[in-house]
């Protein structure tokens, strides 16, 4: 059985038949890369429009044109590109095919664009006879990689500083630690030093006072009455001069223990304690003390938060006894908002910043230390001839209330 179709189903429309006709200028006009060919003087023969528009030309322009010369006669420092030398030319000279993306191809206007090209020979019967070159404009290709070839050069040098920080930071946790340990042994021996040299000494005498008591009194019964009493005047006088050094030996052990820990701090809370510290240091120093304290005094801070402020507050007493040579100092210490502030401002000589930051400035990394433990932090403010302002800041903890 066969079907008759009418011969209109057969023929192309002649609209598309003559579209048809010429496959090659089709696809050479259809393409956005650029293609032309060239003859063995390295003339065009023919250039689609697309690698026309790219130089800035008409197609017909170009026709027998040295494409050399048009289009490629100039390297990219501004430097001659000879003929000779030239890749593309290499391909029907030399029967050496190409791929390049490093060069550059000039426009009509003297501007220039990153190209991508690649040049191969046309064979004719084991002839060559020219070259046909493709090339296609990577303007955007290479913005978009020298961004993320500076991206990565960002990159690596934002990892290289966090490195460099955090190795200075690790650095200064060794170098704080062992400080740390080295102030620790030296008051353990300074401790030892004061048990030896002043208790030591008044519990020697104190034994001795008591080995004279006893012989004396083993004696007493071969005494005469008039010897009796005077020997009983000479064990008051003992007695008298042991009950002193009782009270010198109490009076120590309360000062070592004072230097450890103040007893106020646990009897009478931290206000108190700051407040006696900074008496007894103006006291010992001669300054006069303008102190300012706006804190309800029923609040309690976390013993560990307490003791940290504490211990923060005498490293600043100490450093304006130390450096300062102040005659005025003046205290302020609030809490309101949620935040506790110490203030310790002096009248002092002043230092220039970079003492506060020199990497043997052991007490002040200790002050930051331990308040950046508990999410506070300390600043310092100081001009030479002006004075040194410190400044403690800490959130007051959520369980801290009167």
């Amino acid at each position: 059985m066969s079907l008759d179709v009418p011969d209109r189903f057969h023929r192309p429309p002649p609209l598309a038949a003559e579209a048809w006709r010429d496959p090659l200028a089709l696809l050479l006009a259809s393409t956005g890369e650029g293609i032309y060919g060239v003859d063995l003087d390295g003339r065009c023969v023919f250039i689609n429009p697309a690698g026309a528009e790219m130089i800035g030309y008409a197609p017909e322009a170009l026709f027998g044109q040295n494409m050399h010369e048009i289009t490629h006669h100039t390297r990219a420092d501004g430097s001659a590109y000879p003929e000779q030398e030239c890749p593309i030319f290499n391909a029907f000279r030399q029967g050496l095919p190409c791929r390049i993306d490093s060069e550059l191809f000039w426009r009509r206007d003297g501007s220039s664009f990153p190209v991508e090209y690649s040049s191969h020979p046309i064979l004719d019967g084991g002839q060559v006879r020219g070259a046909v070159v493709t090339f296609v404009d990577i303007t955007e290709r290479r913005r978009a990689a020298d961004a993320l070839q500076r991206a990565k050069a960002e990159l690596e040098e934002r990892v290289a500083e966090r490195t460099r920080a955090l190795s200075t930071a690790l650095q200064q946790v060794r170098e704080l630690a062992a400080r740390a340990e080295a102030v620790r042994e030296e008051e353990r021996t300074r401790i030892a030093r004061e048990v030896h040299d002043e208790l030591g000494s008044l519990l020697v005498a104190l034994k001795m006072d008591v080995n004279w008591m006893d012989k004396r009194l083993s004696e007493q019964g071969a005494r005469s009455a008039e010897a009796a009493e005077d020997m009983r005047g000479r064990m008051r006088c003992k007695c008298q001069n042991m009950s002193r050094l009782i009270e010198r030996a109490v009076d120590n052990v309360g000062r070592i223990i004072t230097d450890l820990r103040p007893s106020i701090l646990d009897h009478q809370g931290l206000w108190a304690a700051l407040e006696w510290q900074a008496q007894e240091f103006v006291a010992s120093a001669e300054l006069l003390l303008d102190w300012r304290m706006n804190v309800d005094e029923t609040l309690e801070l976390p013993e560990p938060v307490a003791m940290a402020v504490f211990r923060i507050f005498q490293e600043m007493l100490s450093n304006v006894g130390r450096h300062a040579r102040a005659s005025q100092l003046r205290i302020a210490i609030g809490a309101e908002g949620g935040e506790l502030t110490l203030e310790v401002q002096d009248d002092g000589v002043g230092a220039p910043a970079q003492a506060f930051e020199a990497s043997d400035a052991w007490g002040v990394m200790g002050m930051r230390e331990r308040a950046r433990h508990f999410g506070g932090v300390v600043h310092i403010a100081s001009t030479p001839g002006q004075g040194t302002t410190m400044r403690l800041r800490l959130a007051l903890p959520a369980g801290a209330a009167p």
